[in-house]
């Protein structure tokens, strides 16, 4: 069994940021993870990642915020976009 995809979606901003998030389901974990899905949520300008919540093989659940990158606690995948758009909210209120 091949990777699933379960959710996609894609915004375009009027002043040409991007939020896209994209979700599959995997036939078992990518290591270091512990759940079955593989994710990419992304917030950002072309050439620029302002925000982005990810996990690959080796790095495991992550974050990208304000040019650091962090360790993610991953939960459900409603806390996973809530947190996303959380982040996403404040970096355009600070912009």
């Amino acid at each position: 069994m091949k990777a699933t995809r379960i959710f996609k979606d894609k915004a375009v901003f009027p002043d040409g940021s991007i939020v896209e998030m994209v979700i599959w389901e995997l036939p078992e974990p990518l290591p270091p993870s512990t759940h079955s899905l593989k994710y990419r949520l992304f917030y950002g300008k072309p050439g620029e990642r302002i925000v982005a919540y990810d996990n690959e093989r080796g790095k495991g659940d992550h974050r990208h915020f304000k040019g650091r990158q962090t360790r993610y606690r991953f939960v459900s995948v409603e806390k996973l976009v809530e947190d996303f758009l959380g982040d996403v909210d404040q970096a355009r209120s600070e912009a």
